[in-house]
């Protein structure tokens, strides 16, 4: 055995020595980058329209598909908003548009999770418990990616906080969580006539019915009262987001928050460019404006996600709405992300693409998104992805590059 001169050794010690620092060096940067982090998810409950959302204008069987809820192009009069020359945006979302030409928006379309029922009920369940079944987890995928986060660290402050009148699945199981309420309860038509419209979706005379009497009410109540309830949710929005920005801009505060938005359920008389979405469109749109401007700096390091628990028929009903249908469209802004863009591996709208011959056909699971958002931004581990967070999802690769460098 050779033996170590003077020399070699203390060169030796002090390639380990800087080796050993690099490497809890690196291990800093990477809990610093993870406590500096911020992230945002809304839930959309009801099942937004992808398709009226992100309109794929250049698809050849769209505009027939949609019929009078088909937009026109961008440059047309009350056209969709223009993103790559095939997709746009609904022309109430102008804060993403904005967003989506400062590199600050990823707009994911024909995705899913893995429920392909029409409840609403059970596929809410499956987007926030974060398995493949409904009701087969009784915790939150986000809840738990924060526990995975908190394992092996003390930490004085709640992780996580819920804004709403309750804290929602996702959020919920062993990580430490706060919540915080509006001060107003908010108004319960919208979530009570998705239950009910849910209750009667296995009978069909009663359905038909019920499509009937929302789409006669709709004519006959005109549109003051879908200005006043698009004034109300741009109203209640705005709080949820000063609340939000207001916890999230604390350094000792939590890096995460959820909430609901709701009313996504348009079964009957759902517009196009203007009309009952395009409120809720704008409302949803106002708020995310609101939570940038509050924000401040923290923008920088923070991401949204907007997600939906499945999408809508492609092609419209008899009641100028759409039903339950697969597909549907996401979002992911903010400060923090690499935009700009849109990821969609297109299906086409033709009669022979579409699922059960109804749906946008989906082709990203939506938990390859939420893996990626989870690694890069929140630095959750591989192990803990495929483990805890979302089990039996190794098929789901986690789409990269979603954050900034």
């Amino acid at each position: 055995m050779r033996t170590l001169k003077r020399r070699e050794f203390l060169a030796a010690g002090t390639l380990a020595l800087g080796g050993t620092l690099l490497t809890s060096r690196l291990a800093f940067a990477e809990t610093a980058a993870r406590d500096e982090a911020r992230l945002v998810f809304v839930i959309m409950r009801g099942a937004l329209d992808g398709l009226a959302a992100v309109p794929p204008y250049g698809d050849p069987g769209y505009a027939g598909l949609r019929r009078e809820l088909a937009l026109t192009p961008p440059g047309a009069a009350a056209g969709a908003l223009p993103l790559n020359g095939f997709f746009g945006l609904h022309p109430s979302m102008s804060f993403l548009r904005s967003a989506y030409g400062d590199g600050e928006l990823t707009v994911f379309h024909a995705v899913s999770s893995p429920y392909r029922e029409r409840s609403h009920f059970d596929g809410q369940d499956v987007l926030e418990n974060g398995s493949v079944h409904p009701h087969a987890l009784q915790s939150g995928w986000l809840n738990r990616a924060l526990a995975s986060l908190q394992a092996g660290h003390v930490s004085p402050r709640e992780s996580g906080v819920a804004l709403g009148q309750n804290v929602p699945l996702l959020m919920r199981g062993p990580a430490s969580v706060t919540s915080w309420s509006p001060s107003k309860l908010a108004a319960l038509d919208d979530d009570t006539l998705q239950r009910v419209t849910d209750l009667y979706a296995s009978d069909s005379l009663l359905s038909r019915r019920l499509a009937d009497a929302l789409a006669a009410d709709a004519i006959a109540e005109g549109d003051a009262p879908t200005m006043q309830a698009t004034a109300s949710k741009s109203a209640r929005y705005a709080e949820i987001a000063r609340a939000a920005a207001g916890f999230l801009r604390r350094e000792d505060g939590p890096r995460i928050a959820v909430f609901d938005t709701t009313g996504w359920d348009t079964h009957a008389n759902e517009g196009s460019a203007e009309g009952q979405l395009a409120g809720r469109l704008t409302a949803l749109d106002e708020g995310l404006r609101t939570l940038k401007e509050e924000l401040g700096p923290t923008w920088s390091r923070t991401a949204v996600v907007l997600a939906t628990e499945f999408g809508r028929t492609a092609a419209t009903n008899g009641t100028r709405g759409t039903d339950h249908g697969t597909g549907a469209a996401a979002f992911l802004v903010g400060g923090a992300v690499h935009g700009g863009r849109v990821i969609a591996d297109w299906p086409g709208l033709s009669a022979r693409d579409l699922y059960q011959g109804r749906d946008l056909r989906p082709t990203l699971d939506l938990r390859s998104v939420l893996k990626g958002v989870l690694a890069e931004h929140l630095h959750v581990s591989a192990g803990a992805l495929e483990d805890r967070v979302f089990p039996d999802s190794a098929a789901a690769k986690p789409v990269e590059g979603l954050m900034r460098a």
